[in-house]
């Protein structure tokens, strides 16, 4: 029978046991089922590792930084998603560190609620993100004083020395500015945006 062609060129044997007729599959074509069977099994693992990255990705992927925070007392900057710390660096301030900045040139930080208005790829020190001070209140009085409120105060990285970064860090140094080291100023590049808010707190 025409049917009958294919199945037993392949080298099934024909029998028979209890009355019943039997189709034994030749060992070629045993070893070949268990080869695809094989072959199946390797591609669904492949299959569940590429789904299991897919879901990890998902799930841990970095949702953007909306808060800078700077507690100044404890030298420490955290980059805050979503109400969370996601990550915190330690850094280094003005040289004069205590109190809010009154005016130019008393190397203070100030101390108040900002916004990180635009970057600088080209600073002396690296990297650098320029902070919204002076506001209008800190313009208003200093005004007061007779005195200019100063500016320029930025979060930035070191200068051509900043692999000695883990030892200008542990001093306040700056006129005013908030210092990381490098490779974390790096971090703190990629993930804030600007227009991000930071808060710089005593």
């Amino acid at each position: 029978m025409s049917d009958g062609v294919g199945l037993f060129d392949c080298g099934w044997h024909v029998g028979k046991s209890s009355g019943y007729a039997t189709l034994t599959p030749p060992t070629d074509c045993a070893v070949g089922v268990r080869g695809a069977e094989g072959l199946i099994r390797n591609l669904m693992r492949i299959l569940l590792c590429i789904l299991l990255c897919l879901y990890l990705s998902v799930s841990f992927a970095q949702a953007p930084v909306d808060l800078v925070r700077v507690i100044k007392s404890e030298r420490k900057l955290m980059l805050f998603s979503e109400g969370k710390v996601i990550h915190e660096f330690r850094v280094a301030l003005g040289g004069n560190p205590k109190g809010h900045k009154q005016q130019e040139g008393d190397k203070r930080t100030p101390e108040g609620r900002y916004t990180l208005d635009y970057k600088k790829a080209d600073s002396a020190f690296y990297k650098a993100i320029h902070i919204s001070y002076p506001s209008p209140d800190d313009v208003a009085s200093a005004k007061k004083r007779g005195v200019s409120p100063g500016g320029q105060i930025m979060i930035h990285g070191q200068n051509g020395l900043g692999w000695l970064g883990f030892l200008s860090r542990h001093r306040d140094w700056t006129e005013g500015c908030i210092s990381l080291k490098n490779d974390e100023m790096d971090v703190v590049w990629n993930l804030v945006k600007e227009g991000t808010q930071v808060e710089i707190l005593p």
